[in-house]
C-alpha cells in the first residue's frame, strides 16, 4: 500500500475539495450517532452536563461533528477516501474523538461531570458508529465534489502552469521576459 500512496501522494489535490466532503460526511454521519445517543439516554445526560437543552446539545453536536468531519478528511487525506478501508480509519478517528471529547473535554466544560453507566456506553458507541459512517460515506460524498478537469486545469496550482513551476499570472511572465 505504501507504494500506491507514494505514487499518487498522500494529500488530495486542491480540486478535490476534501474539507467540504469531510464536513458534509460528518453531518450525515451524525444521524445514526444521534439515534444511539437518544436510545441510551446519553443525549439527555450530555444536555444536563453542558447545561443546554436537548435541541441546543444537538445543534452544538452537529456543528462539532461537521468540523470533525473536515478534520478527518484533511488528517487522513487520500486514505480517508478509500472505499475498502475508510470505515476503519473512521472508527479509529471516532474512538480518538470519544477519548478526547467525552473523557477529557466534556468533564472540563461540564465542571467535572461526565456521563456514567448506560449513557457513557451510548456516547462511546455513538462515536464508533459516527466514525464508521463517516469512513463509509466519505468516498461517495467526495467523488461528485471534484472539479472537472477542464475547470481545474485553469487553476494556477494545477495544470500546465503548475507542471512547469510557473505559477505566476501570464502578465507577470511577459513583464519578466521584457525586462530580460
Amino acid at each position: 500500500m505504501a507504494t500506491i500512496l507514494s505514487a499518487h501522494g498522500y494529500d488530495p489535490g486542491p480540486s478535490q475539495r476534501p474539507l467540504l466532503a469531510g464536513a458534509i460526511s460528518g453531518v450525515i454521519a451524525t444521524a445514526p450517532a444521534v439515534m444511539i445517543l437518544v436510545s441510551f439516554g446519553s443525549l439527555k445526560t450530555e444536555a444536563v452536563i453542558l447545561r443546554l437543552s436537548a435541541i441546543g446539545t444537538l445543534g452544538l453536536g452537529c456543528l462539532v461533528m461537521t468540523v470533525a468531519g473536515a478534520i478527518y478528511a484533511r488528517l487522513f487525506g487520500r486514505a480517508a477516501n478509500s472505499v475498502h478501508g475508510g470505515w476503519l480509519f473512521g472508527m479509529v478517528f471516532g474512538f480518538a474523538l470519544w477519548a478526547t471529547g467525552a473523557v477529557l473535554v466534556l468533564p472540563l466544560v461540564g465542571g467535572g461531570e461526565a456521563p456514567g453507566g448506560e449513557p457513557a456506553l451510548g456516547v462511546a458507541l455513538s462515536m464508533l458508529v459516527w466514525g464508521f459512517a463517516i469512513g463509509a460515506l466519505l468516498p461517495f460524498v467526495h467523488r461528485p465534489l471534484h472539479q472537472s478537469i477542464d475547470k481545474a486545469s485553469r487553476l494556477s496550482e494545477l495544470g500546465p502552469a503548475a507542471a512547469t513551476g510557473n505559477n505566476r499570472p501570464i502578465h507577470s511572465q511577459r513583464a519578466k521576459q521584457s525586462d530580460d
